[in-house]
């Protein structure tokens, strides 16, 4: 049986949620997505869920097993790469579901997010040739 204590504290659990900032497509600055983009393993989350096409939580990069990364860590490369304006995160109950905002990207920044991530994946590949 519920009573009003009970619906007071489910009150204050649902207030204690911080709401996620997402840029608006003006807010969003070269600087800030090459700042975002300056770091391997977010370059590696963003590629990821750029080819995924669906909406992924960080649980699902921790499952792979090859991404050797403590939640904590991980959390914090989703939060810069949402503070940036490369990917926009919904609630979904406990969880956080990514996804990316490339056509919205595309349309201020032309071909650069996806000119930035290939430049990338050239020089994996050449550092892998020079071994």
């Amino acid at each position: 049986m519920l009573n009003k204590w009970t619906i007071l504290s489910n009150c204050d659990s649902m207030l204690c949620m911080r709401p996620l900032y997402h840029p608006s497509l003006k807010e969003i600055t070269v600087q800030g997505i090459l700042y975002a983009l300056s770091d391997p393993v977010r370059v590696r989350i963003y590629g990821e869920l750029a080819q995924a096409g669906s909406a992924m939580n960080c649980c699902a990069f921790l499952s792979r097993g090859d991404l050797k990364l403590p939640k904590s860590t991980l959390s914090q490369h989703f939060k810069i790469l949402r503070e940036a304006g490369l990917i926009r995160s919904e609630r979904k109950g406990v969880e956080l579901k990514n996804s990316t905002r490339c056509d919205e990207l595309r349309k201020k920044f032309g071909p650069m997010v996806t000119e930035i991530l290939h430049a990338y994946a050239n020089e994996a590949k050449e550092s892998k040739r020079s071994l």
